[in-house]
């Protein structure tokens, strides 16, 4: 089956421009495209393949997520070494992208230390090996394409701005566009080598224009004047370090060649800069992406730098946005893609001023928070774990399922042990010794506190919500999940269900309903049932459970019997877990640590509720 067209995706302009000016000038350093599921991003990327197959006989490489180190840059060929005695090389994905793109679906889920090893192949053109006494490089040169669901998880700022473009797509709500994507996608089902014939000259022409524009690259001029805009503009978002500026200016260029001129105007930096410096300008997790339109007019106008250097057209923003005229490769600006929209706070909607709530309180910077023990869990950044992206700390036993990759001295001792004489040393496949590799894991923190009561709740929840935001801003490089369970009147609520989108949890955590009465024992079945299911999804993933409570269980009969029940529960899924004191006033019960007891936890006061003495407690537990 041929894939969809380039040409016949309907409403995501911009996102079109991106991937063709990259595929004229892949130095650009790719395109980052975030948005909802089922928003055609896979289907653009592939289209671009089919594109640039005909342009330059290049290929789509797909990279999966569980791919190693070693299927994507290469390893020493094993079978080479064993069976002839030879220093061979065997290329990874990087060396097939060669000349094509290489989509990485999912980029969000990747590993870091795999992306950056994308993202410097991107930038180089080039690959180095240094591994196993082999020392290889080869070419690499290839438009680095990444797609994301941001609800999935955030990319570390680091790795953001290592990406040349990024560009934010949501289906469309205009009905006359919604009603042209869904009649398109119909005929395409019902016969899709007729309908990729229909738009086969569209496809032709692009791929034309691909060529023409990549000959012409290297003869547009940058003049002084321009070159000084794109370094106000940059400095006047105040982006980190000189990466924008460059992007700016190549992406400029590629501009200027797609409209087939030879200088770079004022028109060509504003399409660079919408395209170029929104995810540069996320200086926290927190912030909306996107970037106003508006501002960037401003921003433009006073970067000009005036009538005594005389230059193109004094309007910055001329019409069509500086872009060419309206076909298949020349999409027009869409502002409602460069605009982030304001999501409806969980607490927002009728009624909700009626209720009790309370506010996160300030957030500050914290620690890492550690489960107790090695894990096996994703790569991530936070506790000790054995997985394939940790140092190499010994030789596995036989059998080993958490070993991984090769331990080359353990290899060659057998070989060695097995030799019957001198000569030199052969080894054979039932000679390889797996590695034991220790690193770090990611794993799923649940806040589950109690919400009933009034103004002392509402200063629980204002202390947990800083907390929770606090860790979120930590977990966003941390690479780990986050979820909050309130319990208050008869029921527990999953507030914020596991993520590892620091955005979506800032907007979640906005407002906190309070007050009634305390139904503990539901609120640890809560957080049992949510750690039973993230093990059903991701066995691997270690629990920690903050519990912030006074201790006292009103809600319910029996509420007593029913919290020490849920209690043991909760323990026997093998969850971590802290207890945090919420207990005021002279005379203490000491309730809460009894609980902690039950669940065989560490407990502190809600005045220790700080990242250092979690720390110290957990890895006490």
């Amino acid at each position: 089956m041929p894939p969809y067209p380039f040409s016949a995706i309907v409403g995501h302009d911009r996102l079109l421009l991106a991937l063709l000016l990259c595929a004229i000038r892949p130095e650009i350093g790719g395109v980052l495209i975030r948005g909802e599921k089922g928003t055609a991003k896979s289907t653009a990327v592939r289209g671009l393949g089919a594109i640039l197959a005909d342009v330059d006989g290049g290929r789509l490489v797909e990279l999966p997520i569980g791919a190693t180190e070693d299927r994507v840059i290469g390893s020493l060929d094993l079978q080479k070494v064993l069976g002839k005695g030879e220093h061979a090389f065997s290329p990874g994905l990087l060396a097939t992208a060669h000349g094509g793109v290489l989509y990485v679906d999912e980029v969000n889920l990747l590993h870091d230390h795999l992306v950056d090893i994308l993202l410097d192949a991107a930038a180089m053109g080039r690959v180095h090996v240094e591994r196993e006494g082999v020392s290889h490089s080869h070419e690499a040169r290839f438009v680095l394409i990444g797609t994301m669901n941001p609800e999935e998880g955030e990319l570390r700022p680091q790795l953001l701005d290592r990406f040349g473009l990024t560009v934010e797509v949501r289906a469309s709500r205009d009905v006359d566009v919604r009603t042209q994507v869904i009649a398109a996608r119909l005929a395409y089902e019902a016969d899709p080598r007729g309908f990729a014939a229909r738009h086969a000259d569209a496809d032709a022409g692009l791929a034309a224009r691909i060529a023409d524009a990549r000959a012409r690259v290297s003869r547009v001029s940058l003049p002084d004047k321009e070159l000084r805009r794109i370094a106000a503009l940059c400095a006047s978002f105040d982006v980190d370090g000189m990466r924008a500026d460059l992007v700016v200016a190549r992406t400029a260029v590629a501009h200027a060649a797609w409209r087939g001129a030879d200088e770079v105007d004022a028109a060509d930096i504003r399409v660079a800069a919408e395209l170029a410096l929104p995810h540069r300008r996320r200086r926290d997790p927190f912030d909306d992406p996107g970037l106003d339109p508006d501002v960037l007019d401003r921003a433009l106008a006073e970067s000009d730098p005036g009538p005594d250097d005389p230059g193109p057209d004094d309007d910055p923003d001329p019409p069509g946005g500086g872009q060419p005229d309206a076909d298949p490769g020349a999409p027009q600006r869409d502002s409602r893609e460069s605009s982030g929209e304001a999501a409806e706070s969980p607490a927002s909607g009728p009624g909700a001023q009626d209720r009790p709530s309370a506010q996160p309180g300030p957030t500050y910077r914290t620690r890492a928070l550690r489960v107790p023990g090695v894990g096996e869990g994703a790569p991530g950044r936070r506790s000790t774990a054995r997985n394939r992206t940790g140092a190499v700390i010994g030789p596995a036993e036989p059998g080993d399922e958490t070993a991984s990759g090769m331990h080359l001295f353990a290899t060659l001792l057998k070989a060695a042990e097995r030799a019957a004489g001198p000569g030199p040393l052969r080894p054979e496949v039932g000679d390889l010794r797996s590695a034991i590799r220790e690193g770090r894991e990611g794993n799923l923190v649940i806040f589950c506190v109690d919400a009933s009561g009034s103004m002392a709740a509402r200063d629980r929840m204002a202390a947990v919500g800083g907390a929770a935001l606090s860790l979120l801003r930590d977990a966003y490089q941390r690479r780990d999940k986050v979820a909050v369970i309130t319990f208050r009147g008869a029921r527990a609520d999953l507030l914020l269900p596991p993520t590892s989108s620091a955005h979506i949890a800032g907007r979640r955590l906005a407002r906190f309903d309070t007050g009634g009465k305390t139904p503990l024992a539901q609120g640890l079945l809560a957080a049992r049932d949510l750690v039973a299911r993230e093990k059903v999804r991701d066995r691997t993933r270690r629990a920690l459970v903050v519990l912030l409570t006074d201790g006292r269980a009103t809600g319910g009969p029996d509420p007593l019997g029913r919290t020490r029940a849920a209690a043991a529960m909760l323990r026997a899924e093998g969850a971590a877990a802290v207890v945090v004191d919420c207990e005021t006033g002279y005379v203490r019960l000491g309730l809460a640590a009894e609980l902690a007891a039950e669940l065989d936890a560490p407990v502190l006061r809600l005045d220790q509720l700080r990242a250092e003495t979690l720390t110290a407690a957990v890895r006490a537990a």
